[in-house]
């Protein structure tokens, strides 16, 4: 695992030490190459994957210590928020972590710093799962009855749902 400092104004951030956007954006075609493919994610996502690519590519820039993008874009993350009205269950959560797995491969991402991105990606995957893989219904949301929180303004109780997050 990563164990180097990354405080102080010269410090490295995992965005660097990837690679930087041309890392970020090899890493986010190959993964969005599987996903469109995948029998558990594919029907879960848009026909036309490029503006979530485009998202995650922000997302992936801010959540590795790269430009503000997303918040600068679309506002705060709020993962779990935004990924709510998606069925996402304990083996897509899996699917999308064997997609980005190979991804990582495949983008050349190697190493320690490797490590680092996949476990602090594993601990946000789990974090959306919002459906048992054995609900009968499949694609039908749960009903959690009046929410004192309205999309999107979900507090931020996960490290990861956070820019720059805990490793």
């Amino acid at each position: 695992m990563y164990s180097g400092a990354m405080s102080g104004p010269n410090a490295l951030t995992p965005f660097d030490l990837i690679g930087g956007a041309a890392a970020v954006e090899r890493l986010v075609e190959a993964f969005y190459r599987r996903v469109g493919v995948h029998p558990d994610l594919a029907p879960i996502f848009p026909d036309d994957l490029r503006p979530v690519a485009e998202k995650q590519r922000a997302f992936l820039t801010q959540f590795l210590g790269g430009p503000p993008l997303y918040s600068q874009r679309y506002g705060p993350p709020m993962l779990r928020a935004r990924h709510l009205p998606h069925p996402i269950t304990p083996r897509r959560a899996a699917a999308w972590l064997s997609c980005m797995a190979a991804a990582l491969d495949e983008a050349g991402i190697r190493g320690p710093i490797r490590d680092l991105v996949f476990a602090r990606l594993t601990q946000a995957a789990h974090h959306m799962v919002n459906r048992p893989d054995d609900n009968p219904a499949g694609d039908d949301p749960p009903d959690h009855g009046p929410s004192a929180h309205g999309p999107g303004d979900e507090p931020n109780d996960n490290p990861n749902d956070r820019p720059g997050g805990a490793p």
